[in-house]
């Protein structure tokens, strides 16, 4: 930053300390001039009539906030121990009760009360007793603090926190190829997830996104990412929803809104895919045993037109016969990938309804599919 700019910076500080200063003023000032039109008006009235008359009782509450006020008070004097001295002195010294030949003509209460009192003096009003509990209190602090501090020093240097640069021209191409967008980079629908459940688009589009949000969280570069799951994605899995309807993308965010809700079986809201706001609001985070960005960009699961539930579910240690029947298409033939490269293409799994959703959203993966239960259908 250069002189100028330094320069310009501390003006605009000074004016802006300035400003908030004449406004504090004049918040305060207005304040007084309220409360004295209040008071003169209970003034008037009280001398015009004969009191106000409540069809309540207020004491109480007025007796809780003098109360507060009072210990407010206190506790700031307290706290104060240029406040205390003077107190202190003009209680303590000098007084003549404290004499021998004058304590031995008075009587025994009054004496012992006049002890009590000057203990009371002494205990909460002695500037070098506060003082000393202060500075115990300040070094206490002090401790937790560098202990804190020595007990996160460590932490960092035995934890491996690593910042990287998360790859641009890689996620674009990757975005191009699954078609979220076309050649002049704007969103685009994905005309093969039309035959999709609306849920099942959305969640299609949030298990991508999350993903994405999840991996990348540890780059340089996370706007970067944050922008293409919240414009690119969001507005390609609307395209979507408006093509299947057969409908404008104006009318697909009337009904979805750009946050896609949808609604369950028992007319409940549900949002899948992260909001703008819970996007903007994600913050970098240290790399620490990332995930794979594997899972349903490269393909789809389209459901068959039979239900019978014939079948066990294909995930591992899942034991459910409510199942559907699904058949694995590969979402971009501009890969051009042989049947040697890609072999699960057009086969079909059999998913039932809590997993089929889990692979959608990105909790499970193809991995965690019994490949002896696929079948050529």
């Amino acid at each position: 930053m250069s002189e100028k700019a330094i320069r310009a910076k501390k003006k605009y500080l000074r004016q802006k300390e300035v400003r908030l200063h004449e406004l504090k003023n004049r918040r305060e000032a207005n304040r007084k001039k309220l409360a004295m039109k209040i008071f003169t008006h209970v003034y008037k009235k009280l001398k015009t009539s004969n009191g106000f008359k409540f069809d309540f009782k207020i004491e109480k509450q007025i007796h809780e906030i003098f109360d507060t006020w009072a210990r407010e008070t206190v506790d700031e004097f307290l706290k104060s121990i240029e406040e205390r001295a003077p107190v202190y002195r003009n209680l303590s010294g000098g007084d003549f009760l404290s004499l021998n030949r004058i304590r031995d003509q008075l009587p025994e209460e009054l004496i012992q009360s006049y002890d009590n009192f000057q203990e009371k003096v002494d205990k909460y009003l002695n500037p070098i007793k506060a003082r000393e509990k202060l500075l115990d209190i300040k070094m206490k602090q002090e401790q937790e603090e560098e202990q804190k501090y020595t007990e996160r020093t460590v932490k960092d240097l035995t934890q491996l926190l690593i910042k990287v640069d998360a790859p641009e021209k890689l996620i674009k191409k990757s975005v191009k190829l699954a078609g979220f967008t076309n050649d002049m980079g704007r969103p685009r629908p994905i005309t093969l997830l039309t035959v999709l459940e609306d849920i099942d688009i959305i969640k299609w589009y949030a298990g991508i996104g999350k993903r994405w949000l999840n991996y990348y969280s540890c780059s340089r570069n996370f706007k970067f990412v944050k922008t293409i799951v919240s414009y690119h994605l969001r507005f390609s899995c609307l395209l979507t929803l408006a093509e299947k309807h057969e409908s404008s993308k104006r009318e697909a965010i009337r009904h979805y809104t750009k946050d896609l809700r949808v609604f369950d079986v028992d007319g409940s809201e549900e949002f899948w895919f992260p909001s703008e706001r819970e996007i903007k609001m994600m913050g970098d985070t240290n790399l620490v045993d990332p995930k794979p960005v594997d899972g349903v960009l490269s393909m789809v699961l389209i459901r068959l037109a039979f239900d019978e539930g014939l079948y066990r579910c294909g995930v591992h240690f899942c034991e459910r016969f409510d199942t559907i029947v699904y058949r694995i298409r590969l979402l971009d033939r501009g890969l051009n990938l042989d049947d040697k490269c890609w072999v699960f293409d057009r086969m079909c799994v059999v998913l039932c309804s809590d997993h089929v959703s889990e692979m959608y959203v990105g909790e499970l993966t193809l991995q965690d599919v019994d490949y002896s239960s696929l079948m050529c259908i």
